[in-house]
């Protein structure tokens, strides 16, 4: 729904016969998002993934939903305006709320540069919300640079790109914040794990 539309009238939500508590059960550990965001460039799908992988090695069930992705199906119909952006992440928090109600981990790797959006997945996913800010400088990401859209937006080739012609907002308050710019990719995944480990999320062995 693009935001314009109204929902029908006709709809309910139905209370499904397995519940979330029992799947948690059946998996092993309690389900949860977490939301990796940061310029493009600061290494939010490379670390998703690696926190995923060492994960998944343990029996934790996973998923990550990746930005670019996402945008070939789910939100394959967005642009890149800012009431795009916003309809995007809200879509991504929806389907990360169902990913939760499996009792799998969800990581989801997307700029997501407003804050008032990512205070509305918060707000949609309760405690079962972890915001992981992949802290690195604009110069670090540029460098990494290697599709050259940092350079293309520069020449204003693209419009609306974060960093230059469009804001990020740095998280306030993220439950994790990471120096993707200084830390190598193990040191930075093994921080998301044992933060994940010391609140009980799940038991990584």
């Amino acid at each position: 729904m693009s935001g314009t539309e109204k929902k029908s009238s006709n709809i309910v939500w139905h209370e499904a016969g397995v519940t979330r508590q029992a799947r948690e059960k059946m998996n092993g550990h309690r389900g949860a998002t977490l939301w990796f965001t940061g310029l493009s460039g600061s290494g939010k799908s490379t670390l998703a993934h690696a926190v995923e992988e060492q994960l998944h090695r343990t029996g934790i069930r996973t998923y990550v939903l990746d930005g670019d992705n996402v945008r070939h199906g789910l939100c394959g119909d967005l642009g890149f305006s800012d009431v795009a952006r916003r309809e995007n992440i809200r879509r991504i928090g929806e389907a990360s709320r169902l990913f939760v109600d499996a009792g799998i981990v969800v990581l989801t790797a997307f700029i997501s540069p407003f804050r008032s959006d990512r205070q509305q997945a918060r707000r949609l996913l309760g405690d079962d919300f972890i915001e992981i800010y992949c802290d690195s400088s604009l110069e670090v990401c540029e460098s990494r640079d290697t599709k050259g859209l940092y350079q293309r937006a520069r020449a204003g080739e693209i419009k609306d790109f974060t960093g230059i012609s469009s804001p990020y907002e740095v998280p306030e308050a993220a439950e994790i914040v990471v120096n993707t710019g200084g830390m190598s990719l193990q040191e930075s995944a093994e921080q998301v794990i044992d933060y994940l480990q010391h609140h009980r999320i799940v038991v990584v062995s």
